[in-house]
């Protein structure tokens, strides 16, 4: 039997019991809830393995309280949303969601997607410093430093830019970084890593700072030392 706990926040009653149903078959414990403002406070003060997060909810929405709880645990996070487009999908993950489903959704996806997300969250990282050029990157304490001036990333951001400092002057393909990324459970559009890596350089470019990260037309991205 799982000793996982999940956090449903979803307001269509009929779609959380189903989930509720479907997790707790597959051994899970699952509470459910219907509004914002209830789900931040059970996710705040409660420990859980994974949250179930709708964006579309009554009193608090879905992206605010992901931000919220972001800003307090690391729990994993996956938004569940009717929206299909690239910027609805960035704007969730930027908020701090470790991944997203799309409404309709089928169920054995959705435990794939529960799976990876708990199983990388279990994952202790090394406290391993990384420098390329005047960037450095510590995956201990989440810092990246350049020209001695801290510079604040996003989780997802963080992942993108140590992947090109782990794999400096080896061109990776959008499908390389999705998998490195996102994970091999992801199955949205290669596009939203031209999307990351745009927000990437824009925070590396400070004062006029070169730029590290080329694009190779027809392959795609490296990180040049």
């Amino acid at each position: 039997m799982s000793q996982d706990r999940i956090l449903v926040i979803e307001d269509q009653k009929d779609i959380a019991e189903f989930i509720r149903l479907e997790l707790e078959y597959e051994g899970y414990t699952v509470s459910t809830v219907t509004n914002g403002i209830d789900g931040l406070e059970l996710s705040l003060n409660v420990s859980w393995s994974l949250i179930l997060l709708d964006i579309m909810l009554p009193g608090l929405n879905g992206m605010e309280v992901c931000r919220r709880v972001r800003s307090m645990s690391n729990t994993p996070i996956i938004m569940l949303t009717a929206r299909h487009s690239v910027p609805d999908r960035v704007a969730g993950l930027d908020c701090g969601a470790n991944d997203y489903i799309a409404k309709p959704f089928a169920i054995e996806e959705l435990l794939a997607r529960i799976r990876a997300c708990i199983r990388r969250n279990q994952v202790e990282y090394v406290n391993e410093v990384f420098t390329a050029r005047d960037i450095v990157l510590n995956e201990g304490t989440h810092e990246v430093v350049r020209n001695s001036q801290q510079i604040f990333l996003t989780k997802r951001e963080f992942s993108l830019l140590a992947a090109f400092m782990k794999n400096q002057n080896h061109v990776m393909t959008r499908e390389q970084l999705l998998h490195e990324v996102w994970g091999y459970d992801f199955a949205g559009d290669t596009s939203i890593v031209d999307v990351y890596v745009k927000y990437l350089r824009r925070k590396l470019n400070i004062d006029g700072a070169s730029p590290v990260i080329e694009t190779i037309r027809g392959f795609g991205y490296i990180l040049r030392t």
